[in-house]
């Protein structure tokens, strides 16, 4: 059995779970539902709050909030839950919050995630694993990050956006509209500005595949017709196609929100 490694001026409430290996820093604070998984790290001076599951091996810096109650009016103190992932790297200052009543009742975070400092998860997110939000980079409520998204600096994500996988978000972009798999997206108010190609080339994308995105994107966002027409051309053109079927069948599921598109034509 690994030994938990606790300094004496945390503060950790009757009931709360911690596992094996867990080191817990000075001035850490956790709540009576907390559940930490083995080989946690509290750096110092970390608050997680209500119903808050940190999973194996993540750690966690100075000053980050996990679990409070979302900054949401119509909260009602409903039994809410934040459920964290493995091998987590959360920085200084960032925040988490549990959901609602008025979506899924749970914020989610995959595993082998990075989240610098001062990022913010909102309540009700769903976000994957290796997933990167750089520093200042927040998501509103209700929001979903697929795998191997980044979001860059002080960028924003409007609540109940979808981010597909692999999409690469740019600094200081605000995001009010879904973003497609393997997108890659800038502007104050962003726009859809072509495929993430460096993203795809360090997740390991054959050339012949992205050429392949590549042409799938003209069709689907420089073609004739509607985008629902446009759409169908190209899941009958690249059937079986797993990549682009990836951004079909995002755009497909959309609910609510609008698709973000090219300004212009690419």
């Amino acid at each position: 059995m690994t030994q938990n490694i606790i300094h004496p001026t945390a503060i950790i409430a009757d009931g709360a779970t911690i596992g094996q290996g867990v080191k817990i820093g000075p001035y850490c604070v956790i709540g009576p539902d907390v559940v930490l998984g083995d080989h946690v790290e509290l750096k110092s001076h970390v608050s997680v709050a209500n119903r808050t599951t940190i999973g194996e091996g993540t750690i966690v810096w100075p000053f980050a909030s996990l679990g409070a109650e979302p900054q949401d009016l119509k909260y009602a103190g409903e039994p809410a839950t934040l459920i964290i992932g493995k091998n987590n790297r959360i920085r200084e200052h960032v925040t988490m919050n549990i959901g609602t009543a008025g979506d899924k009742m749970t914020t989610v975070v995959g595993d082998n995630c990075l989240f610098m400092t001062a990022s913010h998860v909102a309540h009700d997110c769903q976000v994957g694993n290796n997933v990167i939000l750089a520093n200042n980079a927040t998501i509103a409520g209700h929001v979903e990050v697929g795998d191997y998204a980044i979001i860059g600096g002080l960028a924003a994500v409007h609540q109940f956006v979808r981010i597909g996988p692999f999409a690469m978000i740019g600094g200081m972009s605000g995001v009010e509209y879904d973003v497609i798999p393997f997108g890659l997206v800038k502007g104050e108010r962003a726009q859809l500005a072509g495929l993430n190609y460096i993203g795809l080339e360090r997740r390991g994308f054959a050339k012949e595949e992205v050429q392949m995105l590549l042409r799938a994107f003209k069709a689907l966002f420089d073609g004739q017709g509607t985008l629902a027409e446009r759409t169908d051309r190209v899941a009958n053109d690249y059937q079986g196609e797993k990549a682009v079927m990836r951004v079909i069948d995002f755009i497909r599921a959309k609910d609510g929100r609008s698709l973000l598109q090219p300004k212009t034509g690419t």
